[in-house]
């Protein structure tokens, strides 16, 4: 298993920087190089949400499927995909700042691989993740601060 932690001070509310990250809508339109995104479910936001995302990465579509698996408004969400032998199980965190007009926006990534293959790759892999985690991150406090 291999943990990522990564935080973001946003110059937002913090029920602002929660819907950018929960309601996959407006985190679709956050970050650029999501390309599309369809939902697998009725429901569009909060716990059981399914949907498949289509990311540009390195000049390539790359297509994951992720779950809403646990939503506490305001405070947490939990995005969890099973792709490639590993599950990856995000969990954003927010947390208002000061005078509540920023926001602390943390983002814990784990990694649990249950294939040979895939227990030899993630190790390699976590400074990608790393990357486009940190990508996302900032290009939600892009959007949220009026940068985007």
């Amino acid at each position: 298993m291999t943990k990522t932690r990564k935080s973001r001070t946003i110059d937002a509310p913090a029920e602002a920087v929660f819907d950018a990250v929960a309601d996959i809508s407006n985190f679709s339109k956050a970050v650029p190089h999501i390309a599309r995104v369809e939902f697998l479910t009725e429901r569009r936001v909060g716990v059981g949400t399914r949907f498949r995302e289509t990311r540009l990465m390195r000049g390539r579509e790359a297509t994951t499927e992720l779950e809403v698996t646990e939503y506490v408004k305001n405070e947490r969400v939990r995005l969890v995909s099973d792709a490639g032998g590993t599950v990856w199980d995000s969990l954003f965190t927010v947390t208002p700042e000061g005078d509540g007009r920023s926001t602390r926006l943390d983002l814990v990534m784990e990694a649990r691989p249950y294939r040979l293959l895939a227990r030899l790759q993630v190790p390699l892999m976590k400074g990608v993740v790393a990357k486009a985690v940190v990508a996302d991150m900032d290009a939600v406090k892009a959007w949220l601060e009026g940068g985007d």
